[in-house]
């Protein structure tokens, strides 16, 4: 995949998990969500820069300090000159994450798949599963969850697949340009092994293909083989990988 697209993707993914603070700094956007994830609290480069790097590294320095949090670029593979520029400044590029898609034009619908499948545009009863199901007990970090899924602006659905008349595996999806991005995927611990997750993300590819996106593109870190290997068995490619080049000042 070539810059140009590994930076729309980048954007894109941007679009469907937001920072609840930002600042606009010369195609560059800076997000803090009181240090929560590593997504909401990093800079992402959204454009071309015109001021220089030094400078504009400083300045995001600087504003990182101001809110008490460390100074964390989320780059990829389009952009290591200057992960090699932060690195001689000191950063340390951590938590590697590829980015895999799978087209959707040959995706035929399979209604086995989604039974016991529900679908919303709304996370009315997906918050509570979810939560119990990361094993977020940390109120402010349920709130923050919220707050940042109420502040996505493109179209998002979500997934809850039931087992025994409960809710076993969740997920969301957010599509834009016709790419439909998988993320929040999780099984309830003591029913892993069962093939759920299997059957969530199928429900989420025919789901995609439903609302009319072309693509579904999905983020997993490399550390996490299990998960890796599902997604290669269910078409997935990687594409690039992205990393988080954090200061330790």
């Amino acid at each position: 995949m070539d810059k140009e697209q590994i930076r729309f993707l980048e954007n894109i993914s941007a679009n469907a998990f937001v920072g609840l603070e930002t600042i606009n700094y010369d195609g560059w956007e800076l997000r803090f969500t009181h240090g929560f994830t590593g997504r909401a609290n990093s800079v992402q480069i959204k454009g071309a820069s015109t001021i220089d790097l030094t400078e504009k590294i400083e300045y995001c320095e600087k504003q990182y300090e101001e809110h008490n949090l460390p100074c964390i670029f989320k780059l990829s593979d389009a952009d290591k000159e200057f992960i090699s520029i932060l690195e001689n400044r000191g950063y340390q590029s951590v938590k590697p994450t590829d980015v895999m898609t799978l087209p959707l034009k040959d995706i035929v619908t399979d209604s086995e798949i989604l039974k016991d499948v529900y679908f919303s545009s709304t996370p009315d009863g997906w918050f509570e599963p979810y939560f119990e199901f990361e094993g977020m007990q940390d109120e402010m970090k349920r709130d923050l969850t919220k707050k940042i899924h109420a502040k996505v602006a493109v179209d998002q659905i979500y997934i809850k697949v039931m087992h025994n008349g409960k809710v076993a595996a969740v997920a969301s999806l957010a599509i834009e340009e016709g790419y439909s991005l998988l993320h929040n995927v999780v099984v309830t611990s003591d029913l892993r092994g069962l093939g759920l997750g299997k059957k969530l993300c199928q429900a989420a590819i025919l789901k995609s293909k439903e609302a009319g996106a072309s693509y579904i593109y999905l983020q997993v870190m490399q550390n996490n083989p299990i998960a890796m290997n599902l997604y290669k068995k269910l078409g997935f490619e990687k594409q690039y990988t992205y990393y988080y080049v954090t200061s330790n000042k």
